[in-house]
């Protein structure tokens, strides 16, 4: 009879999870079993670790190894934010783990007829049509750009809020506007769950088609196919009401109109659609290539999560 008393962690897909939670002022532990969250006064609170796509920790918290591993385990993403989120520092990786995946985002990165075609499919995604034809990538982010413009206008208008155009400093986040802090606080929520899909599906955040340059360029595409129709219109909603404590409350709409529109279930076959607009294989291992001495275990999670 084995010691285990229980059976071996497995990641759950990402499209049956909660979407993220932020936490702050308190040790994240493993006590008991449990992943927990303990404040200055020893009360605990347990978390659902393996429910969560990801889980995003604010200024005042701290990570045991214990609680770091057990994340990694269930291919839950820890995410280091500073002030209402919008931060990034650092961030624990537990997807990734497909060799096949990398090498085929990279080959359709580098062969250049291959990304114009995913770019548009971006594009057609984005904007419900198809992009004009004979267009560069570059072409066509200047023709993005114009339209996302005229986008933000539009909602500023509905809603009423003073709109003066997109502006965000992360190094002087108190001298911005509510709206442009709102709308900062909505795509850290976006991000946040767009790079937990992405290492589930078993990509590289970093190898972008549209940005690049940047640890999150995929990240970056991928989030500006769904932001207009999912978390801007929140971040808009709530600046034309400015409560008390407005930066939460887009947390918390983001939060919950991820839950009611499902779009942890969109995230991967979304990432899927646009890759495979680049018309290339996924590349078989060399023949000369050696394989795991140990075969993976089954698993019921995403093909990027770590058994």
């Amino acid at each position: 009879m084995s010691g285990h008393l229980l059976p071996p962690l497995k990641p759950i897909p990402i499209k049956e999870r909660l979407a993220m939670i932020f936490l702050q002022y308190g040790e994240i532990d493993v006590l008991d079993g449990a992943f927990v969250l303990v404040d200055k006064t020893g009360v605990r609170t347990c978390i659902p670790v393996g429910s969560v796509a990801c889980i995003l920790l604010e200024p005042g918290t701290r990570v045991s190894h214990a609680a770091a591993s057990l994340a990694g385990h269930v291919g839950t993403l820890l995410i280091w934010v500073g002030e209402a989120g919008v931060r990034l520092y650092a961030s624990g990786q537990p997807g990734g783990a497909r060799a096949d995946r990398l090498l085929y985002q990279a080959s359709l990165a580098l062969d250049q007829t291959a990304r114009l075609k995913v770019v548009r499919k971006m594009y057609a995604l984005r904007f419900g049509e198809e992009p004009p034809s004979r267009r560069s990538v570059e072409q066509l982010r200047g023709i993005e750009g114009a339209r996302v413009r005229k986008m933000y206008q539009i909602l500023a208008q509905r809603y009423q809020v003073n709109w003066g155009g997109r502006k965000y400093d992360p190094e002087q986040w108190d001298i911005g506007d509510p709206v442009n802090r709102c709308l900062s606080v909505a795509t850290s929520c976006l991000y946040g769950i767009v790079e937990a899909a992405i290492l589930a599906a078993g990509y590289a955040p970093a190898i972008g088609f549209i940005h690049t340059g940047k640890p999150l360029s995929f990240v970056y595409d991928i989030a500006d196919i769904l932001k207009f129709e999912t978390v801007v219109p929140i971040a808009f909603q709530v600046a034309a009401r400015l409560p008390a404590g407005y930066e939460r409350q887009v947390r918390l709409g983001c939060r919950d109109m991820f839950r009611q529109q499902r779009v942890l279930d969109r995230l991967i076959p979304v990432i899927e659609q646009v890759l495979a607009a680049g018309e290339l294989a996924v590349p078989p291992p060399p023949e000369d290539a050696l394989l795991p001495a140990i075969p993976n275990p089954e698993s019921v999670g995403d093909v990027g999560h770590r058994c």
